[in-house]
């Protein structure tokens, strides 16, 4: 296993302004798992992009051996004839289409004159099988779960002979069981002789499955972690990805007087005509002033349905149920009449419904509080920059200036824009949906600490997490939501990932 299939030797890729990697070097052997792990920004995507096509030979410098033989991958196409595939975190496959349509997009099996779909069905029904995926290969990739769609993807990938399988953030929106079970497919694929580079901000899952890794900061390589020899442990990982140690994830928490009631849901029900059932019933919980409340649960449990129906219902529940702001009884009919009783609710897909990712850092900042930048309907481009300034700064958003365009920014950084989005309006109560999704540690302890700078303030946080250390490290309170319902409340002092999760499954 020593033999490398893949080396990549001082390789620099520039965009304009920004060094986005500086002579990387980064070797991988035949047949074992190889991580690839750095903070939002440190180049990880960039390198990978750079692997298989998506940055062209000679929009870079260096050099890219596969196999021993020298490389010059002008696109995909080309990375996927040297057998290098490649899946991103947002999956690229057409819903409409069937998992078998999808599978061999692109790469269709041709008779004499028309694509072949009897043979199309029967390899993919194979590719199917060799990802443990038993689904019919005429369903329709819409009506498949994350993890199958995940798994889809994969068996796409494997249907064309791939030595090298590159999965950048694959279990960031899966579910437990559903990481688990793509884990240990990964070392099936291992122990078949398929190599794979994984990108992932999970520090757990990487020391469970890397036979090395690798650490990129700031465009540059860092070090060549063996796990053999017992070199990949957290805090090294963590020491070399932020360049400083960091002992304890979660700020310390500060003594905090727990003020008055901020928001209360009382016998709160939804239905969801798109899917023709009940989807909340009976939920009763509140918020205080100076608490962060963890809302934990399993995926699919209700938890970020009952964010949105609480913030204005923007999907369109039918609702039963009561909402006191500071204990008046409110009725949100739109988002915007939440936010103007002081409620705003930070989205856990931040490229999809947070931010507008075409433009740029201020024009985000302010775009949910206009009024408070406008004179008759005019924006005041001068007040837009200062305050989009003021939250680059109180917020540590990292871009060389607020023009530069969203799209451009780490994960990180494009998560503090959606949080400065919403602190910009002004809210008492801040629901935080999924607050560090595919961030690395660096930049979450960032959030922790703006989090607990936000409720020492006064301000109430409700956070929706998956990660039960996150929950247990982060709330004062802990409700544990299970198919639509409430069950259970823990203050802090007495909640344990086993309680939770007991309840989690009730």
């Amino acid at each position: 296993m020593d033999t490398p299939i893949l080396e990549m030797k001082d390789i620099t890729k520039e965009f304009p302004g920004v060094k986005a990697l500086s002579n990387v070097s980064f070797r991988v052997k035949k047949g074992e798992i190889h991580c690839l792990v750095g903070e939002n920004g440190a180049g990880k995507s960039t390198l990978m992009k750079v692997l298989s096509g998506v940055y062209p030979y000679g929009s870079y410098t260096g050099d890219i051996l596969f196999d021993g033989e020298p490389q010059k991958f002008f696109n995909i196409r080309d990375s996927e004839r040297a057998g290098i595939a490649i899946i991103y975190q947002e999956l690229a496959l057409v819903p409409e289409m069937t998992v078998y349509e999808n599978i061999f997009l692109g790469n269709e099996i041709k008779g004499r004159f028309v694509i072949d779909w009897n043979e199309t069905i029967k390899r993919a029904g194979d590719a199917l099988k060799k990802v443990r995926l038993n689904v019919n290969p005429e369903t329709k990739v819409k009506d498949l779960g994350v993890g199958k769609q995940q798994l889809v993807e994969i068996a796409k990938a494997l249907s064309k002979d791939v030595k090298l399988l590159i999965l950048d953030e694959p279990t960031a929106a899966l579910n437990e069981d559903d990481s688990e079970n793509l884990l240990n497919l990964l070392r099936e694929l291992r122990g078949h002789g398929v190599t794979c580079i994984l990108i992932s901000h999970k520090l757990k899952e990487v020391i469970e499955i890397a036979d090395s890794v690798t650490v990129l900061r700031d465009g540059q390589t860092i070090c060549t972690l063996d796990a053999a020899q017992g070199e990949v442990t957290e805090n090294r990982l963590i020491k070399n990805m932020v360049g400083r140690e960091i002992n304890n994830i979660y700020p310390p928490k500060e003594k905090r007087e727990v003020g008055e009631s901020l928001l209360e849901v009382r016998n709160w029900n939804a239905y969801s005509p798109a899917l023709g059932r009940v989807i909340l019933r009976d939920v009763n919980f509140n918020v205080r002033k100076g608490e962060i409340v963890g809302i934990a649960g399993l995926m699919g449990s209700g938890r970020t349905e009952l964010a949105l129906s609480i913030f204005g219902n923007p999907v369109g529940y039918q609702i039963r149920g009561d909402i006191y702001i500071k204990g008046k009884k409110k009725s949100f009919h739109h988002p915007q009449d939440a936010i103007s009783a002081g409620v705003a609710y930070v989205t856990e897909d931040r490229k999809g419904n947070g931010l507008v990712l075409i433009q740029d850092v201020k024009q985000n900042i302010t775009l949910a509080n206009l009024r408070e930048i406008a004179k008759r309907s005019v924006v005041n481009d001068n007040m837009e920059v200062k305050v989009a300034n003021e939250y680059k700064t109180s917020l540590n958003i990292k871009t060389p200036t607020v023009e530069q365009k969203v799209m451009n920014l780490s994960g990180g950084n494009q998560q503090k824009v959606s949080v400065a989005k919403w602190l910009f309006v002004k809210p008492d109560v801040l629901i935080l949906d999924e607050p560090t999704r595919g961030i690395d540690v660096g930049a979450k302890f960032e959030i922790y600490t703006i989090m607990r700078r936000l409720v020492s303030q006064g301000m109430g946080i409700i956070m929706i997490s998956s990660e039960l250390p996150e929950v247990l490290g982060m709330s004062d309170r802990i409700y544990i939501v299970s198919s639509g319902r409430i069950t259970g409340e823990l203050p802090i002092e007495e909640a344990t990932q086993e309680k939770i999760m007991q309840m989690a499954t009730n």
